[in-house]
């Protein structure tokens, strides 16, 4: 019976199981270039059929958190290198994140320059900086004449990454980054050809995306999308019939798959979206994420409901997630104190089933 443990092609590779290491920020690159410790992190997590890292920025203008990787420097490409490296001698295959935080950000990021939106509309919270909380600040919007810019961002980070020997790249359009600004009415007020109807509204994502498909293969190009997540002040009006299009739209470029986070991260949200009926409209691999343990997991890829399955909690805090799967062995708990930021600690020293004591 198919389950989490059987294999997948995915473009020209295969994986060895349906277990997705799912991004997630740990903001533990100094200057912005990968390090020895994260090299170690993902290695230690390579039992996954798929990784795909935390956020790499794809520009300066990009950032909006401190001490996140970026993918745009030939620094950044030599750090990234080692993991690249490391990870394919464990016999994983690895993805990296393509990141604009857009409005989520603020001047001390940017010299002091406001950060980039659809709309010059302010969310509702506040950033996280190496100075402190700091309240989001009341964005610039983007120029029509600027979007051409950003596309050329995605794409050169692209080819940083095909560089860097990723096997491919996400392009992170969810959780209330730039693109997903773009896509809900929430934020998007513009008056252009990137703002108003749905179609509007898809077009910098999917200009991006031919971008990037165009440039390394759709075979090596994912997108994350989050329909309900409320996460960094996110509404949508229509949130079924926007990312319905979304899906259909993408799915005519012929990517490599499109991974759905079906859950919100701000608590239970008010809109109902049917994410089955979002995968009917695309025709690709479809990975699913949000709270998925091991039976969950085997049954959505049993009834084929998913394809893959993204862990992010799970995989984080026990390096060797799909043996503990494997033997049904109870998982190591998260210290939540050491998500963001930090050493060692609460990173690369969760332990694996063999170092347990008995």
């Amino acid at each position: 019976m198919t389950n989490l443990f059987s294999n997948f092609p995915l473009g020209e590779h295969t994986l060895g199981n349906r277990m997705v290491m799912a991004p997630m920020t740990r903001n533990r690159a100094p200057a912005t270039i990968p390090t020895a410790l994260m090299s170690e992190y993902y290695t230690q997590r390579a039992g996954a059929g798929l990784i795909i890292t935390e956020g790499a920025q794809i520009s300066e203008q990009a950032v909006g958190y401190p001490a996140t990787p970026g993918i745009y420097l030939d620094s950044q490409v030599a750090g990234w290198r080692t993991i690249t490296d490391a990870v394919h001698a464990k016999g994983s295959h690895i993805f990296v994140q393509l990141w604009h935080c857009g409005r989520i950000s603020h001047p001390v990021f940017h010299g002091g320059e406001l950060p980039v939106a659809p709309s010059a509309i302010k969310p509702a919270g506040q950033a996280f900086t190496a100075e402190g909380l700091k309240d989001f600040v009341t964005p610039r919007a983007l120029t029509e004449q600027e979007i051409p810019g950003i596309i050329e961002q995605y794409r050169h980070a692209a080819a940083m990454a095909v560089d860097a020997g990723f096997d491919g790249v996400e392009i992170h359009a969810a959780n209330g980054y730039l693109l997903d600004q773009f896509l809900r009415d929430g934020s998007n007020k513009r008056q252009d050809i990137y703002g108003g109807s749905i179609e509007n509204r898809a077009r910098l994502l999917l200009e991006v995306t031919k971008a990037v498909c165009d440039e390394i293969g759709a075979g090596k190009v994912g997108i994350r999308i989050s329909p309900v997540n409320g996460f960094n002040d996110m509404q949508d009006s229509d949130p079924q019939a926007l990312f319905n299009h979304v899906a259909s739209a993408l799915s005519a470029l012929q990517p490599a798959y499109l991974h759905m986070v079906e859950v919100t991260m701000t608590g239970d949200s008010d809109q109902r979206v049917d994410m089955q009926e979002i995968r009917r409209h695309f025709a690709g691999c479809y990975i699913a994420n949000g709270g998925y343990d091991k039976q969950r997991g085997d049954h959505a890829i049993a009834t084929g409901q998913a394809d893959l399955i993204a862990y992010g909690i799970p995989f984080l805090a026990n390096p060797d997630l799909p043996e503990r799967f494997r033997q049904d062995a109870p998982l190591n708990p998260v210290d939540q104190t050491t998500l963001y930021g930090g050493d060692a600690h609460g990173y690369t020293d969760y332990p694996a089933l063999e170092s347990q004591p008995a």
